[in-house]
Protein backbone atom coordinates (compact mmCIF):
# COMPACT_ATOMS: atom_id res chain seq x y z
CA UNK A 1 0.00 0.00 0.00
CA UNK A 2 1.38 3.40 -0.97
CA UNK A 3 0.40 6.94 -0.08
CA UNK A 4 -0.66 9.50 -2.64
CA UNK A 5 2.89 10.82 -2.68
CA UNK A 6 4.55 7.41 -2.82
CA UNK A 7 5.29 6.97 0.91
CA UNK A 8 4.10 4.24 3.23
CA UNK A 9 0.48 3.72 4.16
CA UNK A 10 0.97 3.64 7.94
CA UNK A 11 -1.56 5.50 10.01
CA UNK A 12 -4.33 5.22 7.42
CA UNK A 13 -6.82 3.86 9.95
CA UNK A 14 -6.16 6.69 12.40
CA UNK A 15 -6.43 9.25 9.61
CA UNK A 16 -9.74 7.73 8.49
CA UNK A 17 -11.22 8.26 11.96
CA UNK A 18 -10.04 11.84 12.26
CA UNK A 19 -12.79 14.42 11.53
CA UNK A 20 -11.96 16.48 8.48
CA UNK A 21 -13.45 19.33 6.50
CA UNK A 22 -15.37 18.15 3.44
CA UNK A 23 -13.23 18.86 0.38
CA UNK A 24 -13.86 21.05 -2.64
CA UNK A 25 -14.04 18.58 -5.53
CA UNK A 26 -12.85 19.75 -8.96
CA UNK A 27 -13.39 17.64 -12.08
CA UNK A 28 -10.91 18.02 -14.94
CA UNK A 29 -11.93 16.47 -18.25
CA UNK A 30 -10.74 16.52 -21.87
CA UNK A 31 -9.62 14.17 -24.62
CA UNK A 32 -6.72 11.76 -24.42
CA UNK A 33 -3.36 13.53 -23.97
CA UNK A 34 -5.06 16.93 -23.82
CA UNK A 35 -2.98 17.96 -20.81
CA UNK A 36 -5.41 17.24 -17.96
CA UNK A 37 -2.81 15.89 -15.56
CA UNK A 38 -0.41 18.71 -16.48
CA UNK A 39 -3.07 21.30 -15.64
CA UNK A 40 -3.65 19.56 -12.29
CA UNK A 41 0.08 19.51 -11.55
CA UNK A 42 0.31 23.21 -12.42
CA UNK A 43 -2.47 24.05 -9.98
CA UNK A 44 -0.70 22.02 -7.28
CA UNK A 45 2.53 23.86 -8.05
CA UNK A 46 0.81 27.26 -7.85
CA UNK A 47 -0.56 26.42 -4.43
CA UNK A 48 2.83 25.26 -3.15
CA UNK A 49 1.67 21.71 -2.43
CA UNK A 50 4.35 19.64 -4.21
CA UNK A 51 6.79 19.64 -1.28
CA UNK A 52 4.16 19.15 1.42
CA UNK A 53 3.96 15.78 3.21
CA UNK A 54 1.15 13.68 1.76
CA UNK A 55 -0.69 13.59 5.12
CA UNK A 56 -0.67 17.37 5.34
CA UNK A 57 -1.47 18.31 1.75
CA UNK A 58 -4.42 20.62 1.22
CA UNK A 59 -4.72 19.47 -2.41
CA UNK A 60 -4.49 16.01 -3.98
CA UNK A 61 -4.80 14.74 -7.56
CA UNK A 62 -6.63 11.55 -8.47
CA UNK A 63 -6.95 10.02 -11.96
CA UNK A 64 -9.91 8.21 -13.47
CA UNK A 65 -7.37 5.87 -15.11
CA UNK A 66 -6.96 4.15 -11.74
CA UNK A 67 -10.51 2.83 -12.04
CA UNK A 68 -10.24 0.70 -15.16
CA UNK A 69 -12.01 -2.61 -14.72
CA UNK A 70 -10.14 -5.83 -14.06
CA UNK A 71 -9.89 -7.51 -17.47
CA UNK A 72 -10.67 -11.11 -18.25
CA UNK A 73 -7.94 -13.19 -19.91
CA UNK A 74 -9.64 -12.68 -23.28
CA UNK A 75 -9.94 -8.91 -22.79
CA UNK A 76 -6.32 -8.64 -21.68
CA UNK A 77 -5.18 -10.50 -24.80
CA UNK A 78 -7.10 -7.99 -26.91
CA UNK A 79 -5.66 -5.09 -24.92
CA UNK A 80 -2.10 -6.26 -25.54
CA UNK A 81 -2.87 -6.21 -29.27
CA UNK A 82 -4.48 -2.76 -29.11
CA UNK A 83 -7.92 -4.25 -29.77
CA UNK A 84 -9.66 -3.32 -26.51
CA UNK A 85 -11.61 -0.07 -26.14
CA UNK A 86 -10.30 1.73 -23.05
CA UNK A 87 -12.14 4.92 -24.04
CA UNK A 88 -15.67 3.53 -23.65
CA UNK A 89 -17.61 4.33 -20.45
CA UNK A 90 -18.00 0.60 -19.77
CA UNK A 91 -14.21 0.22 -19.51
CA UNK A 92 -14.32 1.86 -16.07
CA UNK A 93 -15.40 0.43 -12.73
CA UNK A 94 -17.97 3.17 -12.26
CA UNK A 95 -19.41 1.74 -9.03
CA UNK A 96 -16.00 1.74 -7.35
CA UNK A 97 -15.26 5.19 -8.74
CA UNK A 98 -18.51 6.62 -7.40
CA UNK A 99 -18.09 4.99 -3.98
CA UNK A 100 -14.50 6.27 -3.70
CA UNK A 101 -15.47 9.83 -4.63
CA UNK A 102 -18.39 9.69 -2.21
CA UNK A 103 -16.03 8.75 0.62
CA UNK A 104 -13.60 11.48 -0.44
CA UNK A 105 -16.37 14.09 -0.37
CA UNK A 106 -17.27 12.84 3.12
CA UNK A 107 -13.71 13.66 4.20
CA UNK A 108 -12.58 10.06 4.64
CA UNK A 109 -9.22 8.47 3.94
CA UNK A 110 -9.57 6.09 0.99
CA UNK A 111 -7.53 3.46 -0.83
CA UNK A 112 -7.61 3.65 -4.63
CA UNK A 113 -6.49 1.02 -7.15
CA UNK A 114 -3.24 1.16 -9.11
CA UNK A 115 -3.39 0.30 -12.82
CA UNK A 116 -0.43 -0.93 -14.88
CA UNK A 117 -0.70 0.30 -18.47
CA UNK A 118 2.09 -1.96 -19.70
CA UNK A 119 0.48 -5.23 -18.60
CA UNK A 120 -3.10 -3.86 -18.58
CA UNK A 121 -3.62 -5.15 -15.06
CA UNK A 122 -4.90 -3.79 -11.75
CA UNK A 123 -2.08 -4.22 -9.26
CA UNK A 124 -2.48 -5.55 -5.73
CA UNK A 125 -0.86 -2.37 -4.43
CA UNK A 126 -3.27 0.44 -3.59
CA UNK A 127 -2.67 4.13 -2.98
CA UNK A 128 -3.86 5.88 0.18
CA UNK A 129 -5.49 9.25 -0.41
CA UNK A 130 -5.73 11.30 2.77
CA UNK A 131 -8.39 13.95 3.43
CA UNK A 132 -7.64 17.25 1.71
CA UNK A 133 -9.30 20.62 1.27
CA UNK A 134 -9.24 20.40 -2.54
CA UNK A 135 -9.35 17.22 -4.65
CA UNK A 136 -8.69 17.30 -8.41
CA UNK A 137 -10.21 14.32 -10.23
CA UNK A 138 -9.10 14.08 -13.86
CA UNK A 139 -10.01 11.79 -16.73
CA UNK A 140 -11.51 11.55 -20.20
CA UNK A 141 -15.01 10.68 -18.99
CA UNK A 142 -15.30 12.23 -15.53
CA UNK A 143 -18.34 14.25 -16.68
CA UNK A 144 -20.06 11.38 -18.52
CA UNK A 145 -22.05 9.95 -15.61
CA UNK A 146 -24.48 12.44 -14.11
CA UNK A 147 -24.17 10.73 -10.74
CA UNK A 148 -20.44 11.49 -10.70
CA UNK A 149 -20.66 14.78 -12.61
CA UNK A 150 -23.02 16.26 -10.03
CA UNK A 151 -20.49 15.61 -7.25
CA UNK A 152 -18.07 18.23 -8.60
CA UNK A 153 -18.16 21.74 -7.18
CA UNK A 154 -16.23 23.01 -10.21
CA UNK A 155 -15.73 21.46 -13.66
CA UNK A 156 -12.80 22.24 -15.99
CA UNK A 157 -12.47 21.00 -19.59
CA UNK A 158 -9.03 21.00 -21.23
CA UNK A 159 -9.67 21.59 -24.94
CA UNK A 160 -6.60 20.74 -27.04
CA UNK A 161 -6.24 20.33 -30.82
CA UNK A 162 -6.70 16.72 -31.95
CA UNK A 163 -3.41 16.63 -33.89
CA UNK A 164 -1.52 17.77 -30.81
CA UNK A 165 -3.27 15.16 -28.68
CA UNK A 166 -2.48 12.41 -31.18
CA UNK A 167 1.21 13.31 -31.33
CA UNK A 168 1.41 13.31 -27.53
CA UNK A 169 -0.38 9.97 -27.33
CA UNK A 170 1.96 8.40 -29.88
CA UNK A 171 5.02 9.47 -27.89
CA UNK A 172 3.47 8.36 -24.59
CA UNK A 173 2.40 4.93 -25.82
CA UNK A 174 5.70 4.27 -27.60
CA UNK A 175 7.39 4.92 -24.26
CA UNK A 176 5.12 2.19 -22.88
CA UNK A 177 6.56 -0.26 -25.39
CA UNK A 178 3.87 -0.20 -28.08
CA UNK A 179 4.57 -0.01 -31.79
CA UNK A 180 3.39 2.85 -33.99
CA UNK A 181 1.02 0.83 -36.16
CA UNK A 182 -0.80 -0.54 -33.13
CA UNK A 183 -1.08 2.93 -31.59
CA UNK A 184 -2.54 4.48 -34.75
CA UNK A 185 -4.94 1.59 -35.30
CA UNK A 186 -6.21 1.86 -31.74
CA UNK A 187 -6.59 5.63 -32.13
CA UNK A 188 -8.65 5.47 -35.33
CA UNK A 189 -10.68 2.45 -34.21
CA UNK A 190 -11.45 3.35 -30.61
CA UNK A 191 -9.95 6.58 -29.27
CA UNK A 192 -11.14 9.13 -31.83
CA UNK A 193 -14.69 7.72 -32.21
CA UNK A 194 -15.08 7.44 -28.43
CA UNK A 195 -13.89 11.02 -27.94
CA UNK A 196 -16.48 12.30 -30.40
CA UNK A 197 -19.29 10.17 -28.97
CA UNK A 198 -18.63 10.22 -25.23
CA UNK A 199 -16.08 12.86 -24.20
CA UNK A 200 -16.65 15.88 -26.44
CA UNK A 201 -20.40 16.13 -25.68
CA UNK A 202 -19.57 16.55 -21.96
CA UNK A 203 -17.71 19.77 -22.72
CA UNK A 204 -21.03 21.58 -22.30
CA UNK A 205 -21.03 20.72 -18.59
CA UNK A 206 -17.76 22.57 -17.92
CA UNK A 207 -17.73 25.74 -15.83
CA UNK A 208 -14.40 26.68 -17.40
CA UNK A 209 -12.90 25.62 -20.74
CA UNK A 210 -9.10 25.83 -21.07
CA UNK A 211 -8.01 25.81 -24.74
CA UNK A 212 -4.53 24.34 -25.31
CA UNK A 213 -4.30 23.27 -21.68
CA UNK A 214 -1.45 24.45 -19.49
CA UNK A 215 0.16 26.31 -22.43
CA UNK A 216 -2.80 28.67 -22.39
CA UNK A 217 -3.46 28.98 -18.68
CA UNK A 218 -2.46 32.63 -18.86
CA UNK A 219 -5.73 33.48 -20.59
CA UNK A 220 -8.42 31.79 -18.54
CA UNK A 221 -9.74 31.77 -15.02
CA UNK A 222 -11.32 29.65 -12.32
CA UNK A 223 -14.86 30.66 -11.47
CA UNK A 224 -14.80 33.15 -8.60
CA UNK A 225 -18.50 32.64 -7.89
CA UNK A 226 -18.20 28.84 -7.66
CA UNK A 227 -15.33 28.97 -5.18
CA UNK A 228 -16.76 31.91 -3.24
CA UNK A 229 -20.19 30.29 -2.86
CA UNK A 230 -18.64 27.05 -1.69
CA UNK A 231 -16.55 28.91 0.87
CA UNK A 232 -19.70 30.48 2.31
CA UNK A 233 -21.56 27.17 2.40
CA UNK A 234 -18.84 24.74 3.43
CA UNK A 235 -16.22 26.84 5.18
CA UNK A 236 -13.25 26.17 2.91
CA UNK A 237 -10.17 27.59 4.71
CA UNK A 238 -9.89 31.25 3.77
CA UNK A 239 -6.14 31.11 3.22
CA UNK A 240 -6.47 28.30 0.69
CA UNK A 241 -9.37 30.02 -1.06
CA UNK A 242 -7.37 33.23 -1.33
CA UNK A 243 -4.42 31.36 -2.82
CA UNK A 244 -6.62 29.73 -5.44
CA UNK A 245 -8.40 32.95 -6.31
CA UNK A 246 -5.13 34.88 -6.43
CA UNK A 247 -3.76 32.37 -8.92
CA UNK A 248 -7.06 32.37 -10.77
CA UNK A 249 -7.57 36.09 -11.11
CA UNK A 250 -4.02 37.41 -11.32
CA UNK A 251 -1.20 35.47 -12.92
CA UNK A 252 -2.72 32.40 -14.49
CA UNK A 253 -6.46 32.66 -14.96
CA UNK A 254 -7.51 36.21 -16.01
CA UNK A 255 -11.26 36.51 -16.45
CA UNK A 256 -13.00 34.85 -19.39
CA UNK A 257 -16.63 34.46 -20.36
CA UNK A 258 -17.93 31.15 -19.10
CA UNK A 259 -19.41 28.83 -21.73
CA UNK A 260 -23.18 28.64 -22.01
CA UNK A 261 -24.88 25.31 -21.38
Amino acid sequence: MASASGGGGGGAAAEAERPHQRPFLIGVSGGTASGKSTVCEKIMELLGQHEVDHRQRKLVILSQDRFYKVLTAEQKAKALKGQYNFDHPDAFDNDLMHMTLKHIVEGKTVEVPTYDFVTHSRLLETTVVYPADVVLFEGILVFYSQEIRDMFHLRLFVDTDSDVRLSRRVLRDMNRGRDLEQILTQYTTFVKPAFEEFCLPTKKYADVIIPRGVDNMGHHYLSWSSLHDYNLLMGLPASLLQSILHSANQSYFPKMQLPST
